[in-house]
């Protein structure tokens, strides 16, 4: 009596979309309890970041489900871009000197944990979600089958 392997792809490959999935998901629904559960207002740069966030729950859900590793082709230029723009609004928040469109000292700037020392931003908690979601999709992208 033989046993049969489940019939997936790349066994690793629904591992890692799966991973990108909850990153993405915990960041929309952090920056949905930033403005909705604590009422900070978003800058006009975290509204991009959000514009490029939230779609990605979606897609990497889907293609977690359906086992799909080719989803990266849709998923790496998202976050990717978003990767840049939040790099850039880290940027502002650390020397705002060099101009901006959003006011880096409203809601997007606030600290989030003093016993941090001070470094744990929304800004910053959106690089740390787009270099995750970026980097799983790379993994996934060079380890396709």
């Amino acid at each position: 009596m033989t046993i049969r392997a489940r019939a997936f792809s790349h066994p690793s490959t629904r591992s890692l979309l799966g991973l990108a999935t909850l990153v993405a998901f915990v960041g929309t629904a952090g920056s949905l309890y930033f403005s909705l559960g604590l009422g900070l207002v978003p800058c006009e740069l975290c509204w991009y970041q959000r514009i490029l966030l939230y779609p990605l729950t979606v897609v990497l859900g889907v293609a977690t489900l359906e086992d799909r590793p080719t989803v990266v082709r849709t998923v790496l230029p998202l976050s990717g871009l978003g990767l840049v723009v939040a790099a850039y609004h880290v940027l502002l928040q650390i020397d705002p000197v060099i101009g901006s469109t959003c006011s880096v000292g409203g809601g997007c700037a606030a600290v989030l944990y003093p016993m941090a020392g001070g470094l744990l931003t929304i800004p910053r908690l959106s690089l740390l979600a787009f270099v995750l979601v970026t980097g799983l999709s790379a993994v996934v992208w060079y380890d396709r089958p």
